[in-house]
């Protein structure tokens, strides 16, 4: 059987996560979202949990990636360059909430699942690009704790990032998708950033 099936079944599973949550989330579910053979899910992930470690592991690749073509990278150069630095983590939220929003949705099912499942945080801790970006974002801004401060500006802005899909900011917040809430995002980014780099 080839494995480039498991990519297909996790993009399955997560388009599942998004319209169901974890009780939708079956073996049987994923053969049918993904248009396989009832059992090939289960061939390939046996249990629930390799199940759900093929979800979580998809997603930290497909964040990667996002993380890797935003333009933080560049603006890491010139760390007093904030505000360019804000408009490409703002760029990225808007992504996740807007053209990724089912993607963020399973995220934050699987999340959840965790609090109720301990096996699966250690399989969540996939943030740590996201992380480390963070953390030496803070260091050449002269942080002075460059680990805490990146992981609390990680934190603060998943934070946002659940207010805007989710939370109050769902109702609130200029809408995601337009240049009005992607200024907003820009404004609140900008304000975390700060804090944070002078900590």
């Amino acid at each position: 059987m080839p494995s480039d099936r498991i990519p297909t079944l996790a993009d399955a599973a997560i388009d599942l996560l998004a319209d169901a949550g974890m009780r939708g989330l079956t073996h049987r579910a994923v053969d049918v979202r993904a248009g396989m053979p009832q059992g090939t899910t289960s061939a390939y992930l046996r249990t629930r949990q390799a199940l759900v470690e093929a979800v979580v592991n998809r997603l930290a690749d497909l964040d990667r990636r996002d993380l890797e073509a935003t333009p933080l990278p560049d603006a890491i150069v010139d760390m007093t360059d904030l505000d360019a630095i804000a408009t490409g983590i703002a760029y990225l939220l808007d992504r996740w909430l807007t053209t990724d929003r089912r993607r963020t949705l399973a995220r934050y099912h699987c999340v959840l699942a965790a609090t109720h499942q301990p096996e699966l945080r250690t399989v969540l801790a996939h943030g740590a690009a996201s992380r480390t970006q963070a953390r030496a974002m803070m260091a050449a801004a002269g942080a002075t704790d460059p680990d805490r401060a990146g992981d609390h500006l990680v934190a603060s802005i998943d934070g946002l990032l659940f207010d805007r899909l989710a939370g109050a900011g769902a109702l609130t917040a200029p809408p995601a998708g337009t240049e009005e809430g992607r200024a907003d995002l820009t404004v609140a980014v900008r304000a975390l950033l700060t804090a944070y780099s002078t900590a």
